[in-house]
């Protein structure tokens, strides 16, 4: 008698997701593709690609956002580095509020950053009013130097979330050891403690070189003629000299093209420095000598006090009066009246509906992909592990664009909804907390399932009641990422929304568009309230500095 075979739920499971990822991202830039190289009068061209590569104004772009994300890597890296040894190693005053401090500076969009910093550094700016007064008068925050410092400021954070953790997992003994054998200070820094934690420097280098090469609303507030990459693709799609859907495509291909390249050389180079290591004896920090300790607090609360700057400033000028762009003398909350006017609440509450509905969506198929990546290692699910990680080198821009592409006629016409918006935040944020629940699986006995089995559970009932909670810190860390880069996302958002589905970031960007600065101030302070509350809540449901990736 022929067997049936039992229903199986995770290659249902791996077949279900493989079949969202073909839908929803490998359908869309397949037509992208398609668009970039396709013209219905023409036919096949590379027309295009020929226009971009032929002309100075095109091609330097790309250069453009590789100087700035290159550079804004390397100060990153310069700032976060050392301010996560002096916080890991040693006990400074006010640790924990310095982290937290440390948070917030990162949980903004960067373009409300650059905003601040043009009421603060502009043409008028407090700043510059103060340097102008002083004598100071060749400064501008426009251009090149501009847009480095604000997304340097904004993402140097980053650097100090994952630093910690991979401090806090080197062996004490390793480090004695070091210094048993003369290599101490400044040298056992460079040639022990750098060279244990490579691997971490490394992707936490590639998390900020993404997040500022795909960064498009800072160059665009305070660029002035620097375009880069992301800003050429809005322009060509959404310009005001009209659209050429044609060419924003092939740009966007070239985008995945060079971001993709990077990626793989990152990944080249990590494999060069891969190796376990278990804390059995975890570095405990200790008091800080006399004058070395006054350096470490002063830099550490120098660096976050003029990262916190534009935020404070932000939450200021939202009560000052103001007739438009023209500040007026006074305080008042006409600002936020005039922003309720103008669709706060339907900001607000798209904010939180897409938030929580991205982030479910995100927490579940995270969880299924990391248990079907470790337990259950197969091509398909392999595949579905690549296949996740392309949007985390993708411009929000490309994203947005090959949805309105494909998802703009029948049969799926989900373009200007919500849903077409939850779309684009589930496929570009998922790869946060999938990283972090797949570590967190990793470090999982399998034993402790079967165990469970073996008293008579299901696998899918140890999975549930067993697995899932032991992986809770691991999912809770990648969700307060993907949470923040979804509240503060822009780059998609800019090319998904309508009056409909107008979120707080967007609203923002509208106002200081419009030049309406009071409202623009307080919608922004909207957004940084409702980050802080999602710091309130990582701080409350999982330990404070153990973000993982």
């Amino acid at each position: 008698m022929k067997q049936i075979r039992r229903f199986d739920f995770w290659s249902a499971a791996s077949l279900t997701i493989l079949g969202l990822f073909g839908l929803f991202l490998i359908y869309p830039l397949g037509g992208l593709l398609k668009e970039a190289v396709f013209l219905p009068e023409k036919g096949f061209t590379l027309d295009a690609f020929r226009k971009f590569f032929g002309k100075s104004y095109y091609y330097s772009t790309i250069f453009n956002s590789f100087r700035i994300a290159l550079t804004v890597m390397f100060l990153c890296l310069l700032l976060g580095i050392p301010f996560s040894y002096f916080y890991t190693f040693y006990k400074l005053k006010g640790r924990k509020f310095l982290f937290v401090l440390c948070l917030l500076c990162t949980m903004s969009a960067p373009f409300i950053g650059a905003y601040a910093w043009i009421l603060l550094m502009g043409n008028n700016g407090l700043i510059t009013n103060v340097l102008k007064g002083l004598g100071v008068r060749k400064f501008s925050i426009y251009g090149f130097g501009g847009i480095v410092l604000v997304q340097t400021l904004k993402l140097f954070p980053l650097v100090v979330i994952y630093m910690n953790g991979a401090f806090r997992n080197i062996d004490s003994s390793l480090m004695e050891a070091a210094e048993s054998m003369g290599c101490k200070g400044v040298d056992r820094f460079f040639r022990v403690l750098l060279s244990l934690t490579m691997p971490t420097i490394l992707a936490a280098a590639l998390l900020v070189f993404m997040r500022s090469f795909a960064d498009f609303g800072t160059p665009l507030l305070i660029g002035r003629g620097y375009t880069t990459f992301p800003v050429l693709i809005y322009n060509e799609y959404l310009g005001e000299n009209g659209s050429d859907y044609h060419f924003a495509a092939a740009v966007s291909i070239i985008a995945v093209g060079v971001t993709g390249l990077f990626f793989l050389i990152q990944k080249l180079a990590n494999s060069r420095f891969k190796f376990t290591m278990n804390a059995m004896h975890p570095v405990t920090a200790v008091n800080p000598k006399k004058v070395s300790g006054i350096f470490m607090h002063i830099y550490c609360y120098a660096v976050v006090a003029i990262s916190m700057l534009p935020q404070v400033y932000i939450i200021y000028m939202s009560f000052r009066k103001y007739n438009n762009s023209i500040l007026l003398p006074g305080y008042s909350l006409v600002n936020y009246q005039k922003a309720w006017s103008k669709s706060l609440l339907r900001a607000t509450g798209n904010t939180l509906f897409i938030s929580f509905a991205t982030l479910a969506v995100i927490i579940m198929v995270a969880v299924l992909i990391a248990y079907l990546v470790v337990r259950r290692s197969n091509i398909i699910n392999q595949a579905i592990d690549t296949i996740s990680m392309l949007p985390y080198i993708m411009p929000g821009a490309v994203v947005g664009i090959a949805l309105v592409i494909v998802f703009s006629h029948k049969p799926l016409c989900i373009a200007g909804t919500l849903g077409i918006m939850i779309v684009a935040l589930a496929i570009r944020r998922l790869p946060f907390t999938s990283r972090s629940a797949t570590a967190t699986m990793m470090s999982i006995s399998p034993s402790i399932e079967e165990a469970a089995i073996s008293l008579g559970a299901s696998k899918l009932a140890s999975f549930v009641k067993i697995t899932v909670p032991m992986m809770s810190n691991g999912i809770i860390s990648g969700a307060v990422l993907s949470w923040v880069s979804i509240i503060t996302e822009m780059s998609s958002g800019v090319i998904l929304y309508n009056n409909r589905t107008i979120t707080l970031t967007i609203g923002t960007y509208v106002a200081i568009n419009n030049g309406v600065y009071g409202v623009a101030a307080a919608f922004a302070t909207v957004t940084t309230l409702l980050t802080i509350v999602c710091l309130v809540v990582y701080l409350k449901f999982t330990r404070l500095e153990d973000i993982r990736m």
